[in-house]
This record gives C-alpha cells, sequence and structure tokens, in this order.
C-alpha cells in the first residue's frame, strides 16, 4: 500500500520524492552560499535584506520548476504561460545584482535537474571570483576621486581663487555642474576631483572652505555612483 502511494505522488513526474527532497536541499545549502557571497562582498549604499532572501528563494523555486517541467514540452509552455501573467516590477539599484539573479538561477537549474557538480562547481567558482573581485577592489579607477561642492559668491572674490587651489592639490579636475542662485551673486558648483596621493583630504577641505567668497563645501567619494 504504502508503495502505491509512493508511486501515485511521483510516478507522474521523472523524479522520486527522494531525489525532490536532494534537489531542493542542495538548492538551500547553495543559495546560502550566493546569498552569504553577495552579502560579503556587496559595496556601496543599495544593499537590501529582501534581496538577500530573492536570491535564495529563486534558487529554491526554479530547483521546484526544473522538477516540474522534467523532459515536458507541454509543462514548460504551460509554465511560460502561467508566468507571463506575472509582472515583475522591482527596480535593481546596482547592476550587479542582476549577475546574482542570473547566477542563481544557474544554480537553482542545475540543482533541480540533478546535475549537482554543476550547480557545486558554478557555485564555488563564482563565490572566488566575487570574492577575489571584492579584495582586490577591480574596477575602480582611483582611489582618490571625489564630488567637490560649494557655493562660490563672485561679488567677494574672481573664480582663479578657487581654480589655482584646486588645480595645485588636484592631479585633474573637470566642473561637473554649475547653477546660479536666487540672487544671481552665489553659483553652486560641483567638480570632479582626484586628489593627488600626497593630499590629506582634511586638510583639503578645511584650507578650501577659508578661501574668501566660498561656503558649504562639501566632499563626497565618489567611488560609487552618485546624483549630484
Amino acid at each position: 500500500m504504502e508503495n502505491q502511494i509512493l508511486d501515485a505522488l511521483s510516478g507522474s513526474f521523472n523524479y522520486s520524492i527522494v531525489e525532490v527532497i536532494i534537489n531542493s536541499l542542495v538548492a538551500f545549502v547553495l543559495s546560502m552560499v550566493i546569498a552569504y557571497t553577495y552579502r560579503k562582498t556587496h559595496q556601496g549604499l543599495s544593499y537590501s535584506q529582501s534581496f538577500v532572501l530573492t536570491i535564495i528563494f529563486i534558487t529554491i523555486i526554479i530547483g521546484f520548476v526544473m522538477m516540474v517541467i522534467g523532459n515536458s514540452l507541454t509543462r514548460a509552455f504551460a509554465l511560460v504561460g502561467a508566468l507571463s501573467i506575472i509582472r515583475f516590477r522591482t527596480v535593481v539599484k546596482d547592476t550587479k545584482d542582476t549577475a546574482y539573479i542570473f547566477w542563481a538561477l544557474a544554480v537553482g537549474m542545475g540543482a533541480g535537474t540533478g546535475n549537482y557538480f554543476i550547480a557545486l562547481y558554478a557555485t564555488i567558482f563564482m563565490s572566488l571570483v566575487a570574492w577575489i573581485l571584492y579584495k582586490f577592489n577591480f574596477g575602480v579607477q582611483r582611489s582618490s576621486d571625489f564630488i567637490l561642492r560649494f557655493y562660490f559668491d563672485k561679488s567677494i572674490t574672481s573664480e582663479d581663487s578657487y581654480v589655482d587651489y584646486i588645480n595645485s592639490h588636484s592631479d585633474n579636475n573637470a566642473l561637473l555642474h554649475m547653477e546660479p542662485s536666487g540672487d544671481n551673486i552665489k553659483l553652486y558648483m560641483t567638480f570632479d576631483v582626484s586628489l593627488k596621493e600626497e593630499t590629506d583630504m582634511n586638510n583639503f577641505l578645511s584650507d578650501f572652505s577659508k578661501i574668501d567668497g566660498i561656503s558649504e563645501v562639501v566632499l563626497v567619494s565618489a567611488k560609487n555612483d552618485i546624483t549630484y
């Protein structure tokens, strides 16, 4: 009787109950590794616990989806039709997060189809790549790139006063934005500045604030994308 029940539960699919349990557990364990790697290597201000949980859910769910589909083309088309009803409107704040979604999908597909080696190797290899890129801060242009913002009162002094100072303490700089105030006396300036290696940020900021006509000086790290 027990065997008949098991056959009835698993007979219409390509996976036995034991295989379904093992596949889902493998997907869960590997998804935790992916989520841990994301949490430890994430940089910037867009970190979200919800996204970490989403990585785990996606990996497991895709594993189940692959087991449901099996070798059935009919089920595959039925699933596509069902999922086409759903509309995903979540905005991915960091483009790197998209790579983690694809990573979770690939591992979930591997675990769901019983390709444990591929799923395990993909998890280990991609985790190693993520840690190496994070450790060496690969892709960063310079560690001394900053966004310099300040108000300049043109009725007090000329532009040469702050331009000369910025040039003397930076390897290169560029004006990003200039906006006049309502009284047309002050200008809100935004510069992209690459400070020289020997330039101390605190001293630069303090001395720059003492220049006549300069006020409300702000120095923002440009390592991550920002809106200015």
